[in-house]
């Protein structure tokens, strides 16, 4: 069956199949299986990141080929700060709603995976799976400072959702986020820093990891250089001196993120239009 994706040489604009429609017939299994398809060195999958069922609406008519939450915009929306402090029940349940709102593959940001031991990790994930989900980011820092965990350690946390998405037989897409250019400035992300990341990157391949996510790294040539030498696809995220979607597909990256970015934009206009009213008279009358 066909299935479409985002591509350089469209300017990113989905090319969609006649088998479209079909996609409401598809399962989990097959969803998981077309949203890894998607994750191609120099034709990136495009993430809008959403927050709630809205968005997923919002930006599934725009054309996106598969949808991903991020934490902080899910978090935000629900009144809660970034750092696992929405409940994870709450989460679940706008997950829910979000799948239920399209038929597109759903991939989702579960922080580091709710639990100190990496068993609460796989519990997690088999939870975010029968919700279902397709897909899955996981961090490598500890969510109280931010600090990132041994490497042991964080490898041990993938292999417990490998293990949890194995038993679950739907093969959902882990995509291990390395923080260690968010935990270092951009000026200082050099050669020795893609190393590291390397290292962390071959350790997360052989847990079982299906991606490697890098938010914070800006620099193309090390982007380039990362890419080229990663055992899994690349992901980066537009943010501050992030290059273009071109300039990142020559690059080599698999997936490009928004983070962020969509619910601070939507919400700055809500803000901007009920200032419009409200400035005017103070009451809005």
């Amino acid at each position: 069956m066909a299935c479409y994706a985002i591509g350089v040489c469209d300017h990113f604009t989905p090319q969609r199949s006649s088998a479209f429609d079909e996609i409401i017939m598809l399962t989990q299994y097959d969803k998981v299986q077309i949203f890894r398809s998607l994750h191609v060195a120099g034709r990136p999958l495009v993430l809008f990141n959403i927050w709630d069922a809205g968005s997923a609406k919002a930006v599934a008519e725009a054309g996106a080929a598969a949808l991903a939450t991020g934490s902080w915009s899910v978090a935000a929306a629900q009144g809660y700060a970034d750092g696992e402090q929405i409940p994870l029940d709450a989460a679940l349940a706008n997950l829910r709603r979000i799948v239920a709102q399209t038929a597109l593959p759903v991939s989702v940001d579960l922080e580091s995976g709710y639990g100190e031991a990496p068993a609460d990790v796989g519990n997690t994930v088999a939870a975010v799976i029968e919700a279902g989900a397709v897909g899955c980011n996981l961090e490598d820092s500890f969510v109280a400072d931010g600090s990132l965990r041994p490497l042991a350690d964080a490898a041990a946390r993938l292999a417990q959702a490998r293990a949890a998405a194995d038993r679950s037989r739907v093969a959902c897409f882990v995509n291990a986020r390395c923080d260690l250019f968010l935990r270092n400035p951009a000026a200082v992300h050099d050669a020795a820093l893609i190393d590291a990341a390397l290292q962390r990157a071959r350790a997360y391949a052989d847990a079982g990891a299906d991606g490697l996510f890098v938010p914070g790294l800006v620099d193309t040539a090390l982007i380039a250089r990362l890419a080229a030498q990663s055992p899994l696809p690349v992901n980066v995220m537009i943010g501050p001196g992030a290059a273009s979607l071109d300039a990142l597909a020559a690059a080599g990256v698999a997936r490009i993120s928004y983070g962020p970015g969509p619910y601070r934009e939507a919400m700055s206009a809500v803000r901007e239009a009920a200032a419009a009213i409200y400035g005017a008279s103070g009451s809005g009358i």
